[in-house]
């Protein structure tokens, strides 16, 4: 790819998009590059940047809302938010070290664009349930905009929640608005050491079940020298309320085990972990995330290990589950996808080879009738194809 768009505002990109449906000229669409693995290898010829969007537009802390430009760094939004004792509801991932690639600048658009969530989201909602509006082009160069400053109902397509997760294949970004939730005083991790991944979701789901309002619930492997797993179970709030909740469940979890608290700054490292996938981190394996009904993460796991090489860890209450595989073949697709038809739930490919993310099916195949539904969406928004073709495998 020689050619290299970077408009400064909207209207850019509105004249670059309609300029290359137009010449027939397929676009990628980048922002700060963070996230540019995510999803199959794009087939473009020419690359339409909006790092330039940059700045919050508006920034209301009474009101919990935020309206920021798509190319705008997250550290910039979150320095923001900070400032006001307030932080984006669902803790988004950060891909950097997943990928290698330190020096890129994740944006807030990338976040929306590939519907990125954190450990936050069993209590908080994913990225689309905090996103209240968005500006965007379509693939003819027309500009639109759905929502806006408050949550309202509309009529027809919900353009919130569907360029949400959409990665840049119906529109390009540019401006986006969000509720926002305040940043606790203070946080706790309930941990229990050496359960089995059974055991290790019961514990969640017990904790889960509480009316302790957990924050975060993950079973994750030991550490390199040796450590057993540890179950992880997060409280957040006032201090006060932080530290009856972690009381109370380690009474209620003390049954399955030895339990410690893990203090703010220990709670918080362990944490990023799992919300940036660190512990897959500096290896050469293919890693997929499986959703599936918590009670059946354990079963696919162990399925999976009679077929592969397998590592795993858990998140959402085992509802989530990470899996690192070789990356050689077509990196256990065929048994992944074997095991969540028999069990359910859904499996995408997060970080192989380009090769490899050519050879499989990164996303989970859709039925006909979703197909057919997808390609509907796509020619409205979409006619010529220009907008990232390929990434969704479509």
């Amino acid at each position: 790819m020689s050619v290299i768009h970077s408009p400064s505002d909207e209207r850019g990109v509105s004249e670059a998009v309609r300029a290359a449906e137009s010449a027939g000229l397929p676009l990628e669409i980048r922002g700060g590059a963070s996230r540019a693995a995510l999803g199959r290898p794009v087939q473009a010829e020419a690359t339409l940047s909006t790092g330039a969007l940059d700045g919050i537009e508006l920034y209301e802390p009474g009101a919990l809302c935020l309206v920021v430009k798509a190319g705008t760094p997250l550290k910039t939004v979150e320095e923001a938010l900070g400032a006001e004792n307030q932080r984006l509801p669902f803790e988004p991932m950060d891909h950097r070290a997943l990928f290698g690639v330190p020096d890129a600048e994740p944006t807030i658009g990338g976040v929306v664009a590939c519907g990125v969530s954190g450990p936050r989201r069993i209590q908080a909602g994913a990225c689309r349930d905090s996103l209240i509006g968005v500006r965007f082009v379509n693939g003819r160069g027309e500009i639109v905009k759905n929502g806006g400053r408050v949550m309202k109902n509309v009529t027809g397509y919900d353009l919130v929640k569907l360029m949400c997760g959409s990665f840049g294949t119906l529109g390009v970004l540019t401006e986006l608005s969000f509720k926002l939730v305040p940043q606790p005083e203070d946080e706790a991790t309930v941990c229990i050491e050496g359960l089995d991944d059974r055991a290790a979701v019961d514990a969640l789901s017990a904790a889960l079940g509480s009316p302790f309002d957990v924050s975060g619930a993950a079973h994750v492997p030991g550490d390199a020298d040796g450590g057993n797993p540890r179950t992880l179970v997060r409280v957040e709030g006032f201090a006060s309320s932080v530290a009856y909740r972690a009381d109370r469940l380690r009474t209620l979890l003390g049954a399955h085990g030895e339990i410690t608290i893990l203090d703010v700054e220990d709670s918080r490292t362990a944490w990023r972990s799992v919300r940036d996938c660190g512990f897959f981190c500096g290896t050469d394996q293919a890693v997929w995330r499986i959703s599936v009904s918590p009670s059946n993460g354990p079963e696919i796991v162990a399925a999976l290990k009679d077929d592969a090489d397998v590592n795993a860890y858990y998140d959402w209450g085992g509802g989530l589950v990470w899996l690192a595989v070789p990356d050689e073949g077509e990196a256990a697709a065929s048994a992944i996808r074997a095991a969540t038809a028999r069990l359910g739930g859904h499996a995408t490919l997060v970080r192989a080879t380009p090769a490899t993310r050519l050879r499989v099916d990164v996303f989970e195949p859709e039925s006909p009738a979703i197909a057919g539904l997808t390609r509907g969406i796509k020619s409205m928004f979409d006619p010529a194809g220009i907008l990232n073709p390929g990434r969704m495998g479509h």
